[in-house]
């Protein structure tokens, strides 16, 4: 049996980024998955890494958080929200985000999931990270809306080009050894239109609801994002002159 964890990182419960949350959660559990959930504003997530999460840390020392979430890792003794937080990405086979675009990027709040959740020494270390990352076998998704139109999400967009917004989200799970699909994205959905536009985007929108079964259903063959092995760099972290770049971020020349 698959389990499924749903992080929805949105405020509003009643918002159809909850909503499509739901119907993943309803067409994963039809396709006899395990469905567990994290919606960070419903548990009231504190995205905010900081030493008086930690027990024992003076406020005279210096907070270096690497270290001490390794410390904490090593020792039990991790916050219990964040404790919380890895232990259903362990349990989980993948895991489907649903959250919108703010600012040309994630919420803060599902940025700061990955800042305090993501710990040193629980779910990466120096050695376990990439390619032999601990998350391997592991899948990741992200179900995305934007306020802008597609066009304006497009490579030549004045919104700026979706893909590259997201890749830093998926690059932050590929170093944990996900694999990551591409993304699904939803464009122009916003509370301002009026008339035949307002009509169209609902249209479009309980479109998208009704067949997130058909989406949940075909991922064991949807087209995933490609990253650079480990192999791909040389001794300096530099992309060998040979090997191929995937992404404008990891790339030949200027």
């Amino acid at each position: 049996m698959t389990t499924t964890l749903i992080v929805l990182a949105h405020p509003e419960r009643r918002s159809f980024t909850g909503a499509w949350a739901e119907a993943t959660a309803r067409a994963c559990a039809e396709a006899g998955d395990e469905v567990i959930w994290s919606d960070l504003g419903q548990i009231g997530f504190d995205p905010a890494e900081r030493a008086d999460h930690y027990r024992g840390i003076s406020p005279t020392d210096r907070f270096d958080p690497l270290k001490v979430q390794e410390d904490a890792a090593e020792n039990c003794a991790l916050p219990d929200d964040v404790s919380e937080e890895i232990r259903k990405i362990r349990a989980a086979d993948r895991v489907i985000f649903h959250f919108p675009i703010w600012w040309f990027a994630p919420p803060a709040v599902l940025k700061g999931w990955f800042d305090r959740v993501l710990a040193h020494g629980a779910l990466h270390s120096v050695d376990e990270r990439f390619d032999t990352g601990m998350c391997r076998g592991k899948s990741a998704l992200f179900c995305v809306t934007t306020g802008s139109k597609a066009t304006e999400s497009a490579f030549n967009g004045k919104e700026g080009d979706i893909r590259l917004l997201l890749w830093p989200a998926a690059y932050t799970l590929r170093y944990l050894g996900f694999s990551v699909y591409v993304p699904e994205v939803i464009h122009g959905v916003h509370g301002y239109h009026t008339g035949a536009e307002l009509a169209e985007m609902e249209q479009r929108l309980k479109a998208a609801l009704d067949g997130q079964s058909k989406l949940v259903a075909g991922l064991k063959t949807r087209e995933q994002m490609r990253f650079n092995s480990n192999t791909d760099f040389d001794a300096e972290g530099r992309l060998r002159p040979d090997r191929p770049s995937h992404s404008p971020f990891i790339r030949h020349g200027e």
